[in-house]
């Protein structure tokens, strides 16, 4: 099969996958219970809402029409991502998602925890590798596992006790000075300072996930490394007089880098999921912390409309790690 046969193929499975995706989203908030007959309780305005606020607010949601017209209208805001109004502030999830900076935020933090976990995994990994059972092998995979093993909330709270609490180099949560918010101040430095002043802030949240996430990555490529390293290719490298950092990383790594890209793949694709735990730690304002209070308010517009795009992105994500495949590895046939 060529790779254009492949692709059409993908895509057309993919087209599926996601009105799947739409159809289970939208069964599992109408089977909830407390959708429109518990309209008063979900709003949090029980005591304010009079009979005829809570009509519009039910012919605001769409609540008054048949199952039918609800599902075909459900499907057309998650096809053109018109994600309706938050049951909490009434305002458009879209614009609550992307002008209030509520994507950017996780795309920060998760973003860069992300890369740093894989870069260090990888490195670390491809660095125990060629010294399998040695102090140093056993010292890092004991080291990952550790941080693995541990809560992120523990991790957290102990990283905000030395580093913020005792140090004090390091603010404790949120992403900038509560002063920046105040719009009669010119409190804000230039750009330069302002980068400066929100790394301080970034610092600790990611560190805390880079230190959960790295271990999988060093555990994963010490294992796929320790396969390709015991195959004729190498010996035949080393015999030719390959230094070992060229066959460490053009020859083993990249034999051996295909799980390290799945993981990889996935790890980016479910960035949008948020982080809710630290997010919750650290104040940090993203779409995990924006999920937990509309999980507790029982906000359903803003829960389904983060569900989705987690799924999308899970779906990119592999559809992406499968593309890459054949460039990385041409002896990949595509079937």
């Amino acid at each position: 099969m060529s790779l254009r046969s492949f692709l059409l193929k993908r895509i057309a499975y993919t087209v599926l996958l996601i009105f799947f995706v739409i159809l289970l989203n939208w069964v599992i908030f109408e089977a909830m219970p407390g959708v429109s007959g518990n309209l008063y309780q979900i709003l949090g305005q029980s005591g304010r809402l009079g009979p005829a606020q809570y009509h519009r607010q039910i012919e605001l949601y769409g609540l008054d029409k048949p199952y039918w017209e609800r599902f075909v209208d459900y499907f057309k805001a998650m096809i053109t991502f018109q994600f309706g109004f938050s049951y909490q502030s009434n305002t458009d999830v879209t614009t609550e998602l992307i002008q209030q900076g509520t994507l950017f935020n996780t795309l920060e933090l998760l973003g860069t925890a992300t890369l740093m976990a894989i870069i260090i995994g990888v490195f670390l990994g491809i660095l125990v590798s060629r010294k399998r059972g040695s102090a140093l092998d056993n010292f890092w995979v004991t080291s990952s596992l550790t941080t693995f093993s541990l809560p992120t909330f523990f991790m957290g709270i102990l990283l905000i006790f030395i580093f913020s609490s005792t140090l004090n180099w390091f603010p404790a949560g949120g992403i900038a000075p509560s002063i920046w918010n105040n719009a009669s101040l010119n409190a804000k430095p230039d750009i330069l300072g302002q980068i400066v002043v929100r790394l301080q802030y970034l610092f600790l949240p990611a560190l805390t996930l880079t230190l959960f996430s790295y271990g999988g990555f060093l555990l994963l490529t010490r294992a796929t490394m320790g396969e390709a390293l015991s195959d004729d290719y190498i010996l035949t490298a080393r015999a030719k007089g390959l230094s070992e950092r060229t066959i460490l990383v053009k020859h083993a790594f990249k034999n051996a880098s295909l799980p390290v890209i799945t993981s990889s793949a996935l790890a980016f694709g479910s960035i949008l999921s948020g982080a809710i735990i630290t997010e919750t730690i650290f104040n940090w304002p993203g779409l995990g912390f924006w999920l937990y209070g509309a999980v507790l308010s029982k906000d359903f517009p803003v829960m389904q409309a983060l569900f989705y795009i987690i799924a999308l992105s899970v779906i990119a994500a592999n559809f992406i790690s499968d593309i890459l495949y054949g460039i990385v590895d041409p002896r990949i046939k595509y079937e």
